[in-house]
């Protein structure tokens, strides 16, 4: 097992190839919502590829918090960070020298996705009929949690703030409680509540679509050089249509897999509008671990 602790000091991964040292290091940030050794599976396997391409080494530095990855983002100790939408949107609106390299394709093959609001289909009710009424959530900073949702309830006649919601934090997870009977709707991506319709999960509302998870660049310590760089050697590969490049990428974490587009800001406005209208609570949120009331 590896030691937690190590993932907490600054250099956590330094020359992923064996017997090879090259010039420049690039220092990057994973999901801080996955524990230290699923960050070293998810991600090790496209360093190691981006390690061989630029000839640059990688530091993973594991961060508890967006709040941290914010941090380091402001004192230049990050150059890479792998975010979702709504973090993403979220750090550049207070640093912009944040910059979105790609957004990463979903299974599917789409560089974007939706969220939908689901329920149990023998216990389906309508979206106005939910005050008070016991709703899955995946985490704060999750696109398809708080943020979507609370729209999608919002359109359909409730406010998200009046029912019971709770934090239960995987996607799967909150597929799961629908599916218990432990809470009488969800919200989640899309493609993941599919996965559960053999078990009577059915989705009621869906989100319009939005921009993939990205890595995000410091513009700050990373220059336009090497930014298109990286860029370059993850958009051309191409694993729907390359049996090499599937094979290369097979070990790939199951967000990073599937390919990558080029991105920009401008196509985060969605994600942007949306979080311009709903104010996510910061404090007082419920407690994940607790039991309902």
């Amino acid at each position: 097992m590896l030691n937690a602790r190590l993932f907490r000091i600054p250099l956590l991964v330094c020359g992923l190839l064996p017997g090879l040292a090259f010039a420049g290091t690039l220092r990057f940030a994973p999901l801080p919502m996955q524990d230290p050794e699923t960050v070293m599976r998810e991600t090790q396997p496209m360093l190691e590829y981006l390690s061989q391409e630029l000839e640059v080494d990688f530091e993973i530095r594991y961060a508890t918090d967006y709040d941290e990855i914010l941090e380091r983002f402001h004192n230049g100790t990050v150059d890479l960070a792998y975010l979702g939408p709504l973090p993403y949107v979220s750090l550049r609106a207070r640093y912009p020298e944040a910059t979105p390299v790609v957004a990463f394709r979903e299974p599917g093959g789409e560089a974007q996705y939706t969220c939908s609001v689901v329920m149990f289909a023998d216990e389906r009710r309508p979206l106005d009929d939910l005050t008070d009424q016991p709703v899955a959530l995946t985490q704060p900073l999750s696109t398809c949690g708080y943020l979507a949702t609370a729209h999608l309830l919002r359109d359909g006649g409730t406010r998200l703030a009046a029912t019971d919601y709770r934090y239960l934090g995987h996607h799967d997870d909150v597929a799961l409680a629908v599916v218990r009977g432990e809470a009488l709707a969800g919200g989640l991506k899309t493609h993941i509540a599919r996965n559960y319709a053999h078990l009577g999960l059915v989705t009621v509302a869906e989100s319009e679509p939005l921009p993939g998870f990205a890595l995000v660049a410091n513009r700050d310590t990373v220059s336009d050089a090497r930014l298109q760089e990286l860029r370059e050697a993850l958009v051309r590969l191409r694993p729907a249509e390359s049996d090499e490049d599937a094979e290369r990428m097979a070990e790939w974490g199951e967000s990073l897999r599937y390919g990558a587009q080029a991105v920009d800001d401008e196509d985060y406005a969605a994600v942007r509008r949306l979080h311009g209208e709903v104010a996510i609570p910061e404090l007082g949120l419920p407690d994940l671990t607790a039991p309902a009331p």
